[in-house]
């Protein structure tokens, strides 16, 4: 059984409440002098607590997916095999291969055409060299004759640091979330390509080229939207693509999006921060270069290199976040060609509660700056 699976949870709970009970119960019992009857006690309240705190916690986990299977929670690696040979999969590239297929959680989920389909494929950076697993939702319209020859919009989503893919899937539920936009008629429909950017896992490079490390910025600026595009029905025009992300990830988006406008033409950063994280779980990402330091600062990028074009949106809370004086710092900063929006809630965290609630009109704005063609 899986670590988010309901199951666990119902068997620790009640687990949890038989010990409740024989604590009740037999405490009369043991309710004496000597060694068993103390060991007695002391074992049941141990039991206890360790049966409720995990019940508890299995309930955060999975409320807000801050791990996504056990081999997550105990830190173990679960690699991909590396395809070579991508001939006959359907893929259409040889640097991406699809492993599997799932079905949304939307009314009539299980016909393409009517709820779309959700790819597990594996992308291969032609240039950065890196493998990263991934998930590709397509929309209904997708697999519908009247769109047979038309292109899609395409969005990547990132999840924040440490997270998994599958957050994304079930936790901020992105693919629940654009099918019911575009039903409601606000938005249209897009591809969404949803991974996580530690893509050198466990090493949190913060999208950055790191000098004789990971490339991660080659690999989201460009082997992934070509992976994609010569995968999937999508434009290769920068109005065709959009990148958006939480926390770690909303720093990337917007990262990203501000150095590659020919690639990306909106970016958004949910709860984002704006200058790049160095500390034990990012490893020494410049070696000592202060100009790539610099350029990982978007303040600094802003104020000594202004944007090309492109859109960009932020958010904050004006209570229970600690971006707010950064955000507005950084909705200063943006100049003409390029255009930032911003939602700003009365309160919220830096979870996936408050995330929920943006990522309706994030998608909503991501849609109306995209182009199909």
């Amino acid at each position: 059984m899986g670590l988010t699976s309901t199951a666990v949870l119902a068997v620790v709970a009640a687990v949890a409440v038989a010990l409740f009970a024989a604590t009740v119960g037999l405490w009369p019992r043991l309710a004496r002098p000597g060694a068993a009857a103390v060991s007695g006690r002391i074992g049941l309240l141990l039991a206890t607590q360790l049966t409720l705190f995990a019940a508890v916690g299995l309930a955060a986990n999975n409320a807000f997916l801050f791990y996504g299977s056990w081999a997550d929670l105990f830190g173990r690696q679960q690699e991909l095999g590396v395809v070579t040979d991508h001939a006959g999969n359907g893929s259409g590239s040889r640097h991406m291969a699809r492993i599997g297929t799932q079905h949304p959680d939307v009314p009539g989920g299980r016909v393409p055409s009517v709820g779309g389909r959700i790819d597990k494929v594996v992308v291969s950076g032609r240039t950065s060299g890196i493998e990263s697993p991934a998930y590709v939702y397509l929309p209904p319209e997708y697999f519908r004759a009247a769109y047979a020859g038309r292109t899609f919009p395409a969005a990547v989503v990132l999840t924040g640091y440490p997270g998994t893919a599958e957050n994304l899937l079930k936790g901020l539920r992105y693919p629940q979330t654009a099918h019911d936009r575009v039903k409601a008629g606000k938005a249209r429909p897009m591809i969404l390509v949803m991974l996580r950017p530690t893509v050198a896992p466990p090493r949190d490079t913060e999208c950055v080229d790191v000098p004789g490390g990971p490339r991660t910025e080659t690999f989201f600026a460009k082997d992934l939207p070509e992976a994609i595009a010569g995968s999937y029905r999508v434009g290769e025009k920068a109005r065709n693509w959009g990148i958006i992300g939480n926390s770690t990830g909303g720093y990337c988006a917007l990262k990203i999006g501000l150095h590659h406008p020919g690639r990306y033409a909106a970016s958004a950063g949910l709860s984002a921060y704006y200058r790049a994280a160095e500390d034990p779980t990012t490893g020494d990402l410049f070696h000592g270069k202060q100009e790539l330091r610099d350029r990982a600062d978007l303040m600094w990028t802003l104020e000594n290199r202004p944007p090309s074009g492109g859109s960009f949106l932020v958010t904050t809370s004006r209570e229970g976040e600690d971006n707010l004086e950064s955000t507005m710092e950084f909705i200063g900063k943006v100049k003409a060609p390029a255009q930032v929006s911003s939602i700003v809630l009365d309160s919220g965290g830096h979870n996936f509660t408050t995330w929920r609630r943006e990522i309706p009109p994030a998608l909503e704005w991501l849609s109306a700056r995209l182009s199909e063609d």
